[in-house]
């Protein structure tokens, strides 16, 4: 908890970056009043190889003080990453939850030859096919499709959560993970939710992570992981 201080007014700034067991709470002591609320999910797990960088978390805030609350708990959850693969599709993101807003996990890469996993931002697909779809709508972006083939089978990047981040395609290469969006309710601007890169095969160029903490793609070998507790999918 740390206290931020705005145009005179102090804000506490309540930040959960860990839900343990699988829970925790946001409680209100006393009285009633307004907050303002980022929630971003786990982000999704990209595949090996040919394959694509996982989907960004799912993005959500209201960013503005304008959510009440009263005196009571309110649910917490923090989503965690889903897991890169070796030789299959990548894991998605698990969701994150304050109180009855919740951020989608992103989706997983896809690996050599199937589409993208959707998710709060799509999951870039393996060469040939296409990126998951970001579902529900509004908390991200569909992912890249994959190149088409010969001879560097990129796997397309994974959607960041950002409107404007480029989606992922992989004609010569693995596609770039799209950007993330910035947010200032710490009181500086940090940038979540960005996408994995795709990875490619052989001479090629693996795809670089979106900012916002997604991770850079590889050739032949497992990417990145993204950055903890930002929501950006694994290359």
């Amino acid at each position: 908890i740390t206290t931020l201080v705005q145009n005179g007014v102090a804000y506490r700034v309540h930040t959960f970056a860990t839900s343990t067991p699988s829970q925790t709470f946001f409680t209100v002591t006393r009285g009633s009043g307004k907050v303002w609320y980022l929630v971003v999910a786990g982000g999704g797990g990209g595949a090996r190889g040919v394959g694509g960088g996982g989907g960004a978390g799912g993005y959500r805030s209201n960013n503005a003080y304008n959510y009440t609350v009263s005196t009571g708990s309110y649910t917490i959850t923090v989503g965690a990453g889903g897991a890169g693969s070796l030789g299959q599709t990548g894991g998605s993101g698990s969701n994150s939850v304050f109180d009855t807003v919740t951020a989608t996990g992103g989706g997983g890469g896809g690996t050599n030859g199937t589409n993208g996993v959707s998710g709060g931002s799509g999951g870039g697909a393996g060469w040939g096919n296409t990126g998951g779809t970001a579902s529900p709508a509004g908390q991200g972006n569909a992912g890249g499709n994959g190149g088409s083939g010969a001879p560097h089978y990129g796997g397309g990047g994974g959607r960041g959560s950002s409107v404007v981040g480029a989606i992922g395609t992989a004609g010569t290469g693995g596609g770039n993970g799209g950007d993330g969006t910035a947010s200032s309710i710490s009181g500086v601007s940090v940038t979540y939710a960005g996408g994995g890169g795709g990875g490619m095969y052989a001479t090629g160029t693996p795809g670089n992570g979106g900012s916002g903490g997604g991770g850079n793609g590889a050739s032949v070998n497992q990417g990145s992981a993204g950055t903890a507790n930002t929501g950006g999918g694994g290359g």
